[in-house]
């Protein structure tokens, strides 16, 4: 069964919590932990024997921000159904099996040891590409091209806190989960699941319904390991049974590596690259104030038009002069379908998950709508 947040004012005793950026914010970091310690597309499966103690979600953001382990081993299969048509050209790219992560199966393999050891195998019908981190090196190799991309990393200051914190930053995990689960005001159902297997391992599933009928997405399940807290899994559903994006652990093992994991000797007939050195430095005060301005800029030139898991990004498409005329990138446009209304015309991508219009003046709109609720932004 599904343990359920309670709230009084709810007349179904659900929880219900609405879901603004600074939640969706808060699952990039998760997808990005999966994506370093490894994911999987794997059968998820009930049993009593297994049921883990009911957690909270709140209990349960707790136990992620709070998860340490020494290492781990992983074999992953991501799947990706999101409606997005293949790019002319992209597979003839260096290293394009990293880029190509946003449709179809992939095998990959991810290693990691301490804070100085890491390893990530992708893995296609071409041959593989590994980001190995060892200390002070960095590689990148290609199998299929054959070649490697070396990077010392040399000694540097890491950057170093103040001491101090914005009065709106959240100062203990408790405080940052209950952030989160604020921010999710009354359009989502959020509830815990405490009887399911991943890699064979028992975990928790934190499940997000949209009570939002104008968005695209019907569901999100993320699995975590009820020994380790570790991200096991995440599931995105957009209408039917199975899900339009599934990245999760197939195999997972929370030893850490033998250091040979992380050696690497390119392979004879490699092509060897030498690029500049990495040096850490702690940003300066300037550093930061430019930061801060960056992103004010970004958000000035964004139009954000409705809430929660309906919202729409309306900007101005950046002049590229190094992409704009690529005959490549303008077949991949030219094969979208032609849409136009009182806003105007463009182009219409239509995902399994999301939709984005690419007008004929120089716009965008994307959110994780229908058409619709695109071209009602784009006439405001």
């Amino acid at each position: 069964m599904l343990s359920v947040l309670t709230a009084d004012s709810d007349h179904n005793g659900a929880m219900r919590i609405f879901h603004t950026r600074p939640a969706l914010r808060w699952l990039v970091p998760l997808a990005f932990v999966l994506a370093l310690t490894g994911t999987g597309l794997v059968a998820v499966t009930a049993s009593a024997d297994r049921k883990l103690p009911p957690r909270t979600a709140e209990q349960l953001l707790v136990d992620v921000q709070e998860a340490r382990v020494d290492g781990l081993s992983g074999t992953v299969i991501q799947e990706a159904n999101l409606g997005i048509p293949e790019i002319p050209g992209a597979g003839g790219r260096d290293n394009s099996e990293l880029t190509s992560l946003i449709s179809g199966t992939h095998t990959l393999r991810v290693r990691f040891s301490g804070e100085d050891k890491a390893r990530l195998a992708v893995f296609s019908t071409l041959g593989e590409t590994d980001v190995i981190f060892n200390g002070s090196d960095l590689w990148i190799w290609s199998s299929k091209e054959q070649a490697a991309t070396h990077r010392t990393i040399t000694p540097g200051s890491r950057p170093e806190r103040d001491g101090t914190l914005p009065s709106e930053m959240p100062k203990t995990p408790q405080e940052a989960a209950r952030h989160v689960l604020a921010a999710l005001e009354p359009t989502t159902t959020v509830s815990t699941d405490s009887a399911v297997t991943v890699a064979d391992r028992a975990a928790y599933e934190l499940v997000l319904d949209p009570d939002d009928g104008a968005t695209l997405i019907s569901q999100i399940r993320i699995a975590i390991d009820g020994d380790t807290s570790m991200p096991l899994r995440v599931q995105i559903f957009a209408g039917g049974d199975e899900p339009v994006f599934e990245v999760g652990y197939d195999q997972v093992s929370f030893t850490p590596p033998e250091d040979r994991e992380f050696e690497f000797n390119p392979p004879e007939g490699t092509t060897v690259k030498e690029a500049e050195p990495i040096t850490p430095r702690t940003p300066t005060t300037n550093d930061r104030k430019e930061g801060e301005q960056k992103a004010e800029d970004v958000r000035e030139q964004v139009k954000i038009v409705g809430t929660g898991w309906s919202a729409v990004a309306v900007s101005e498409v950046p002049d590229d002069p190094n992409s704009s005329g690529s005959g490549e990138l303008q077949a991949f446009i030219g094969q979208l379908e032609a849409v136009q209304g009182d806003w105007g015309s463009g182009r219409l991508l239509r995902g399994t998950a999301f939709s984005a219009v690419l007008t004929d003046d120089g716009r965008i709109a994307v959110g994780l709508v229908r058409p619709e609720k695109l071209y009602e932004a784009l006439a405001r």
